[in-house]
């Protein structure tokens, strides 16, 4: 499933959360996704061209038994790929995407037609004697 937020804004980040929870409703894994959305999103908007007036970003969430994948495609716009950073708790910026690699199981950023795409993957946790997949 995927969807496309448009026109730049920071309420836009509110209402991909909403999806997001709304999609995952009953999921042990809906509060750590909706909290991976939120910053993936807010990062689309503040630190790329998605957050200007025709700016846009967009949300894809695989859902499986074993893993949610929730991807947000940004717009791009400044040059630089998004990395994962661990700063100090002290620090105002650049702690999102350490946040999202603490709750997450995996990271990936990708390069797309003038932006990017930061996929961050949470694991089902096998039942007691069972098997992840």
């Amino acid at each position: 499933m995927d969807v496309c937020w448009r026109r730049g804004r920071v309420v836009e980040v509110s209402r991909a959360r909403r999806w997001t929870r709304d999609i995952l409703h009953g999921s042990p894994l809906a509060e750590d996704a909706e909290l991976i959305v939120s910053e993936l999103s807010a990062n689309a908007i503040l630190h790329t061209a998605s957050g200007q007036e025709s700016g846009s970003f967009h949300l894809a969430l695989a859902v499986s038994p074993q893993v949610i994948a929730l991807s947000v495609t940004d717009d791009g716009g400044t040059g630089m790929t998004p990395k994962v950073e661990h700063q100090d708790q002290e620090a105002e910026h650049g702690r999102g995407l350490g946040m999202v690699s603490a709750i997450a199981h995996r990271v990936v950023v990708h390069e797309t037609d003038g932006g990017h795409t930061v996929t961050a993957e949470l694991f089902a946790r096998p039942r007691r004697g069972g098997h992840p997949c």
